[in-house]
């Protein structure tokens, strides 16, 4: 069942939005040569707490962090530990916040250091895929209209977008209805209506779209072995444009 949020929760959801997005831009500073992930997720989970919000992922279905940070070859859901991160090396931050009964969720990949041109055009490219898309998150729209913007841009670049796992609805829940895939043809699934609220995240491979799931049973990497990278925010349909409900501020970003 899609939940359509009133104002007094769209307005709870900001908030959330807020403190979820200040948290990403906080780890995407920290992707340094030498920094753990594990040092990451401790400074992500404290100032989530700081803000009175609690982590969304931790123990989120046994998960055990706060936040998923996937490096190289790894898609989502990497374990943070204490390996430490090396110089060119693709990261990608996943960070979810609960406050005040309301969730917010949001992700992008940094490098750390320069980086090669070849991984600075992934990560390029997957994020302007999200911005693809959410030029179709608007109430009339269906679902797969922003699905097939992401798959034909990143597909156009050469890459592929990853299908076992997809984008989907929040609110009171961290993974509400619709899903909302990264391919598709258009004009299907749910329309779009104001007062929904999805979280919009393409997982774009540099090579094959295939993955699998290590033996921690989280996990997801790709079974080429080649980079990918991942962007996400969190996002309102509106009777106009679509509100990023986890602003870009600190995230270099762009306006829509």
């Amino acid at each position: 069942m899609i939940v359509l949020k009133t104002a007094h929760e769209v307005d709870a959801m900001r908030r959330a939005g807020k403190i979820t997005a200040a948290a990403r831009a906080l780890a995407g500073e920290m992707v340094k040569p030498g920094v753990s992930t594990k040092a990451i997720d401790r400074a992500v989970h404290d100032f989530i707490v700081g803000q009175g919000g609690r982590p969304a992922f931790l123990r989120y279905n046994g998960y055990p962090a706060s936040t998923c940070i996937s490096i190289n070859d790894r898609v989502i859901h990497g374990i943070p530990d204490s390996v430490k991160i090396k110089e060119g090396d693709v990261v990608s931050v996943d960070v979810g916040v609960f406050i005040d009964g309301y969730n917010g969720d949001c992700a992008a990949t940094y490098i750390a250091g320069t980086g090669s041109s070849e991984v600075r055009k992934l990560v390029e490219v997957t994020r302007q895929s999200f911005f693809e898309g959410i030029k179709f998150a608007r109430a009339g729209c269906r679902v797969s209209d922003i699905s097939h913007a992401i798959q034909q841009y990143a597909e156009r670049h050469g890459y592929s977008v990853v299908r076992e796992y997809v984008g989907h609805g929040i609110g009171e829940k961290m993974h509400e209805d619709p899903e909302v895939p990264n391919y598709g043809n258009p004009g299907h699934g749910p329309r779009l209506m104001p007062g929904m609220t999805i979280a919009v995240e393409p997982m774009v491979n540099m090579g094959g779209a295939a993955v699998r799931v290590l033996d921690d049973g989280w996990t997801v990497v790709t079974k080429d072995g080649k980079p990918s990278a991942h962007y996400e925010n969190t996002v309102l349909i509106t009777a106009g444009d679509p509100e990023i409900l986890t602003p870009l501020d600190g995230d270099g970003g762009d306006a829509l």
